[in-house]
């Protein structure tokens, strides 16, 4: 997982100039590829409070200084990641992107998403499962998600995810959200959707949702998709 600080030296000239920000904060964003970029002067209005300098290896200072945040650091910054939001469009933007690109019907996506975070990129489930589609550490990693909690990049693997359980089960909604939910070996062991009253509950609480979806959509997508199995 690479993140990326950025920090300027600027000459003393300059800083009479500009009131700069408190030294000992540390402010950061994510850029369009999913990468975190982290600063102690912000020049950016896309840049937000992340953390006192203090509470995280203190870097030194340096023009275009890059250097990895470690695993340790990660961990107490986390909770802070929340003061970075992302916006209801830009969540539609990274649906549409992963359906194209998978070929999975974007209303089914957003559904999950719905059932599985309610839309909060930063959940964390009590067994593990991190960010909107709610990935195991484990999986993420199969999927090369290199941060679960990038509303982008946890969508994109998402969605690769669920269209290889749409083919393995041949299109069979029911049977893939189960999968999705219990894991494909149970599904695999039963034949069906498993007797697991919380994953009988999921798989009839996303059908509903996705034809909800459909249902009050303003236009029809022009996602070419295939046709998924009708579900009862």
């Amino acid at each position: 997982m690479t993140y990326i600080f950025r920090f300027f030296a600027l000459s003393s000239c300059f800083l009479t100039l500009l009131a700069a920000p408190a030294m000992g904060d540390i402010y950061g964003y994510v850029d369009d590829n999913g990468v975190w970029h982290y600063t102690n002067v912000p020049a950016d209005s896309r840049y937000r409070f992340v953390q006192r300098e203090e509470s995280v290896t203190r870097p030194s200072v340096a023009v275009s200084g890059k250097r990895s945040l470690g695993q340790s650091a990660l961990d107490r910054i986390q909770p802070r990641k929340r003061k970075i939001t992302v916006s209801g469009g830009e969540l539609e933007r990274y649906i549409r992107r992963a359906a194209f690109e998978h070929q999975v019907d974007p209303h089914l996506i957003k559904a999950i998403i719905k059932a599985e975070s309610n839309f909060d990129p930063y959940a964390v489930s009590p067994n593990g499962a991190q960010g909107l589609m709610q990935l195991m550490p484990d999986t993420a990693r199969e999927l090369e998600v290199e941060n679960p909690f990038d509303a982008a990049q946890n969508i994109r693997g998402g969605t690769r995810y669920f269209r290889k359980l749409l083919d393995a089960y041949h299109g069979d909604l029911a049977l893939s959200l189960a999968a999705y939910n219990a894991g494909p070996g149970r599904v695999s062991r039963h034949g069906d959707v498993p007797r697991i009253p919380e994953t009988r509950a999921y798989v009839r609480k996303v059908i509903k949702l996705y034809r909800s979806y459909q249902k009050g959509a303003v236009l029809s997508t022009s996602i070419n998709v295939r046709r998924l199995v009708t579900v009862n």
